[in-house]
């Protein structure tokens, strides 16, 4: 995948966090290396935004994944969440 292609799927997958946990920031206010989740987290999301967005990830990009822990894993940043969905 190009640069560029990986380059957008951060930024809609940024866009879908905003979208569906409802935040009131922009796209360039999240780094790719962030941490997602928890109280090192600047977006503070917490188990349901987290169960939001893996219903969005389900729906947009077919990431089924049932498993909490393996969820955790693929969601501690815009980096993990964009190799995975670059792997499947």
């Amino acid at each position: 995948m190009s640069n560029f292609d990986t380059e957008n799927l951060k930024n809609e997958l940024k866009q879908l966090i905003i979208d569906e946990c409802e935040k009131e920031c922009e796209v360039d206010d999240i780094t790719d290396d962030e941490i997602l989740f928890g109280s090192d987290s600047n977006l503070q999301l917490d188990s349901l935004d987290a169960l939001q967005i893996s219903l969005a990830l389900n729906k947009k990009y077919n990431l089924n994944t049932t498993d909490s822990k393996e969820l955790r894993k693929i969601m501690v940043s815009i980096n993990s969440l964009t190799e995975h969905i670059q792997s499947k």
